[in-house]
């Protein structure tokens, strides 16, 4: 007689979702991205499954202020196409942190997540805000150090 285990496959409706608030202030935006998607993803937990939402909510703040390493901030460009024949547009990472901070934050947290329908619907949980005030305070969310 073989006894096996038997791995519990969690189901989107069993679990529930913690609120986590994030602070970038002084942090290096790659790095940072890195933990925010294990987050969304729930991989911080025991209970964690591939194909499900298992993840948390994230509120992020002060993304105006997350840094990038090296001469990225110069070098690096930002890249999206207006649907129009020649219409490539770049954008260097300098200009993108100072004009839309929280757009920067988002691209490099999308991708991290997996493409398809579940990453969709996990980026919808990511929250950001390039200054410290958000309006989730009545979620109660609890602050994240990364």
């Amino acid at each position: 007689m073989s006894l096996t285990k038997q791995t519990a496959s969690l189901r989107s409706e069993d679990v529930v979702h913690a609120w986590y608030v994030v602070d970038l202030k002084d942090v290096v935006l790659g790095r940072a991205a890195v933990k925010l998607a294990n987050l969304l993803r729930g991989r911080d937990r025991p209970s964690y499954t591939p194909n499900a939402d298992c993840g948390s909510f994230v509120v992020v703040v002060n993304a105006s202020q997350a840094t990038l390493t090296g001469r990225k901030l110069d070098q690096k460009m930002y890249h999206h196409h207006t649907n129009f024949p020649g219409g490539i547009k770049s954008v260097p990472a300098r200009r993108l942190l100072q004009r839309k901070s929280e757009q920067a934050i988002r691209l490099a947290v999308w991708g991290m997540l997996p493409k398809g329908a579940l990453g969709r619907r996990l980026i919808t949980k990511l929250k950001v805000y390039a200054g410290p005030v958000h309006p989730h305070s009545a979620q109660s969310p609890v602050a994240f150090a990364v």
